[in-house]
């Protein structure tokens, strides 16, 4: 926060307090109104079922705390000068947020034909929830959103995202009954211990206990007092209370509570930053507590409402069909005297908006809503600094990912100044070999730290907690505010966000869309500690399904990358980083693994995403290949290369191409991924009518999925990983599943014609071996000696 936030609260006065009660009053109405009107937005004349929506969509139930939030806010804001974001975690308060945006005038600016007048406040309530209007979310198209909050869980990470690396921002973060009790927002709780005060700014968790989700009470609400606030101090906060039900009680009580932290945030920043303190600072919260539906219908048909569950969505439910509900609706509107609230053509009054802050201060104008406005170009280097040396194809190995952290201490060693740099993951930077990331940074930490500890740091930028839906949570706030990242994680078990990068493609797709979104940076993941690599950690770390689950988005803002060696993952790593608005799902080893490209050739492999690799295959040019042997990942390119050998060896007279593929999603047609192939090319590329046998990092059928529509579909036989795993060797992992070199010569002879009873003898030889791999083995527990020493004669 800047320095002159700091400053001592005062009691309102009865004038402000009518002016923040007038803001309150008349972001009730516009919420209301948004729920139920099409028209006579202004109650200018009765109101008849015709001004009503055909279908009242939308949630009344947490509205009213949000504008009260959203209310003493704005206040704090000016009166403090302050920058400050907000994150929305009652996602179904959209009418609240949308309300208060158009009040500010920040809707107007954006969408210039919803005026701040009588006709714009009749387009404004027409288009929510409606066809062709706007979500009923806080969602991409509200005007200071980062958040939509569909799906619970995700809000306080989001804001601690949003805070880190930004020392002058307050990031407020509502967090509802609802979403208090999912596991990501009880994991998100400890990113205290993550916040440095110096370095980053500031975050104020809002807990509005309104007591009830959509059908029961909430945990948390019904808590004893003393109960929570042991709680939430043991999280490492100092709770303010703001309970109550009586308007100007709770407006006074709200000011009171937003000065208070505001001031001990002040002092806590004052202390680290100026005066040298260094003890873990217990950072202030507002728990507010209003009824749910507050200000809205008391009763309906005989049952309580207001303070009830029944709140949640629309209290009246029957208004253009129930004379008795369509009155209660008119009563309840005319319960905000909108004629003092809005002028004769519809205007906010002057006294409505005295609490609104000035252009870019407005909570939605914030440029840290918009973060493509702030982002910058990363500082990346040209990659010959860092590739490999390759002076013939497989001839040295390096690990990849080991090879990656060299160029990402670079990237976080270039922005040590600027801090808009980030590598979050669960306890795994150094287990995926990155850890030459700690030369220019140590982990972010505020914690007790001890004498055996390593690389802990007060102001790091790496990030690690044993939690993947925070570090998702914290890169995804971090992200959408401006700045540049990088999520490493074993490939099995970040499946754990599968719903949180649901949620962020969604917004991508959306913000696409809307002119006013500048394009951020990219979600990047590096999955590695693979499939293929868990042989030790057994079944339970053996997954690859996250590229099937990605490859079902929108083809628009989705990425799979499966580079083969260390220079393609350095090429598919500074692309990644370079690029915007896209997820980025990269899929490399950490372990030895063969060195097959020089670095303009993976350049190269890489821009064109699958190509032959002649010097692999035996064509000649004279003829069309017999078998393409096709590869997708780095175990699997090495089992295609071995059996190409193998090939090489028995059976000489054989045209084999083989095809390395790096970009998935080059497989599908052109008019289904923008990344796609053209028909012309993929036949070209895998001939329409020669057998083709592909090794895939994945499950086989997502490769079936893909080319499902090609000529030679019918051709096409995959191999992958099909649930077949233990703790064994290395190769065993291949051999379960039937990728390993042998199976796919196998494979070879089985579907290229005339070679069944020709090369029987050879066929045979391949599943010798194979039997002979299961017994050594069992004996000695390692791979046969012919594939541990095996290397490219090519």
């Amino acid at each position: 926060m800047c320095a002159h936030s700091q400053q001592v609260s005062s009691p309102l006065s009865d004038e402000e307090l009518r002016r923040l009660d007038a803001h309150w009053r008349a972001a009730n109405y516009l919420s209301v109104g948004q729920i139920y009107l099409t028209s006579n937005p202004l109650l200018t004349e009765p109101l008849r079922a015709e001004h009503v929506k055909p279908r009242l969509l939308g949630h009344w139930g947490t509205s009213p705390g949000l504008n009260l939030v959203y209310t003493h806010l704005n206040r704090l804001v000016r009166s403090r000068g302050l920058e400050a974001l907000c994150i929305w975690g009652p996602g179904h308060g959209g009418p609240a947020v949308v309300a208060n945006s158009w009040l500010e005038g920040s809707y107007t600016e954006t969408y210039p034909d919803i005026t701040r007048d009588a006709a714009g406040m009749a387009r404004l309530f027409r288009q929510f929830s409606f066809p062709g209007g706007v979500p009923s979310h806080v969602a991409p198209e509200t005007p200071g959103s980062i958040h939509e909050g569909g799906e619970l869980g995700y809000a306080l990470s989001h804001a601690y995202g949003a805070a880190f690396d930004n020392p002058g921002l307050l990031v407020t973060c509502v967090i509802g009954d609802g979403e208090a009790e999912t596991g990501p927002l009880a994991a998100s709780w400890h990113s205290n211990k993550f916040l440095d005060p110096v370095r980053d700014g500031a975050v104020l968790p809002i807990l509005h206990l309104n007591g009830y989700k959509i059908a029961n009470p909430t945990v948390l609400s019904r808590l004893p007092e003393s109960e929570l606030d042991e709680l939430l101090k043991g999280y490492g906060h100092e709770p303010i209370h703001v309970t109550g039900d009586e308007p100007a009680a709770v407006h006074r009580a709200m000011a009171q509570a937003m000065d208070t932290a505001a001031d001990r945030i002040a002092a806590v920043q004052r202390a680290v930053r100026e005066e040298g303190e260094t003890e873990r600072p217990r950072w202030p919260m507002i728990v507010l507590r209003t009824p749910k539906g507050w200000t809205g219908p008391a009763e309906v048909d005989g049952l309580p409402v207001e303070g009830t569950w029944r709140a949640h969505q629309v209290p009246l439910s029957a208004v253009r069909d129930n004379p008795d509900h369509l009155r209660q609706l008119e009563e309840w509107l005319l319960s905000y005297r909108p004629h003092e609230l809005f002028d004769e053509h519809g205007a906010p009054r002057p006294d409505v908006l005295t609490c609104v802050p000035d252009g870019a201060r407005r909570l939605g104008s914030t440029p840290h809503a918009n973060g493509g406005l702030l982002v910058r170009e990363l500082p990346l280097p040209p990659l010959e600094r860092f590739a490999v040396p390759v002076d013939k194809p497989g001839a040295t190995l390096h690990e990849p990912t080991r090879v990656l952290g060299d160029l990402l201490e670079y990237i976080m060693r270039e922005t040590a100044d600027r801090r808009d740099f980030r590598v979050v993951g669960p306890d795994e930077t150094a287990s995926n070999r990155l850890q030459a990331v700690y030369g220019a940074s140590g982990k972010a930490w505020q914690a007790r730290t001890l004498d055996v500890d390593e690389h802990l740091d007060r102001h790091g930028r790496v990030m690690e907690i044993l939690s993947e839906h925070t570090c998702q949570g914290w890169l995804e706030g971090y992200l959408l505010t401006g700045r540049h990242g990088l999520f490493s994680c074993y490939e099995a078990f970040v499946h754990i966000v599968d719903s949180m990068v649901n949620q962020h493609i969604k917004w991508l797709r959306v913000t696409r869309r809307l002119p006013w979104r500048a394009p951020i940076a990219s979600l990047n993941y590096l999955l590695t500690s693979h499939v293929w690599r868990q042989d030790h950690n057994g079944f339970s770390h053996q997954d690859p399904g996250f590229v099937d689950h990605i490859l079902n988005k929108s083809p628009e803002a989705v990425r799979v990358y499966l580079p083969p060696d260390a220079n393609t993952l350095l090429s598919v790593a500074d692309h990644a980083l370079r690029s915007r608005d896209y997820v980025n799902v990269i899929v490399a080893g950490k372990q030895p693994c063969f060195d097959w490209l020089t670095m303009e050739e993976a350049r190269v492999h890489c821009a064109r995403g699958a190509g032959i690799w002649d010097w692999a295959g035996t064509e000649d040019g004279t003829r069309e290949p017999d078998v393409v042997l096709a590869c997708a990942g780095d175990v699997p390119t090495q089992e295609v290369l071995a059996a190409a050998q193998l090939l090489r060896h028995h059976l000489p007279e054989l045209a084999v191409r083989v095809v390395n593929v790096v970009d998935i999603a080059r497989l599908l047609p052109s008019e289904e991924h923008p990344h796609g192939m053209s028909d012309f090319e993929y036949d070209g590329l895998f001939t329409p009518d020669k057998p083709v046998v592909f090794a895939y990092h994945g499950y086989p059928w997502l490769i079936h999925r893909l080319a499902y529509r090609r000529t030679g579909h019918q051709h096409l036989h995959v191999r992958g990983y099909k649930e077949m795993g233990t703790t064994t060797t290395p190769f065993d992992m291949v051999v379960r599943n039937d990728l390993d070199r042998y199976r796919l010569v196998m494979d070879v002879i089985d579907r290229v014609p005339g070679l069944a009873v020709r090369a029987a003898a050879v066929r045979q030889g391949m599943e010798d071996t194979r039997l002979r791999h299961h017994a050594y083995i069992r004996e000695h527990g390692v791979d046969l000696p012919e594939v541990a020493d095996w290397t490219w004669d090519g």
